[in-house]
């Protein structure tokens, strides 16, 4: 599973590349939840959780039906 979600990131890394920030795959638990790093401009973005929730998690969960969750750490 951490291959389909490196790849999954690797369609959003673009969009957030483009604001000056990046998404680092950190963990993919056996329990369905995957674990990022928010990093650059996104790290310290107060828009950084609907950033996580409403796009990563989004597309993670559309491209793999395994992943429940994700989360930043």
């Amino acid at each position: 599973m951490q291959e389909q979600v490196e790849k999954a990131l690797d369609k959003i890394r673009p969009a957030l590349q483009r604001d000056g920030g990046d998404v680092e795959l950190v963990e993919v638990g056996n329990d369905g939840v995957v674990k990022v790093r928010l990093t650059g401009a996104c790290g310290g973005c107060p828009m950084s959780q609907i950033t996580l929730k409403q796009g990563i998690e989004k597309v993670l969960k559309q491209e793999i039906s395994s992943v429940k969750e994700v989360v930043a750490v």
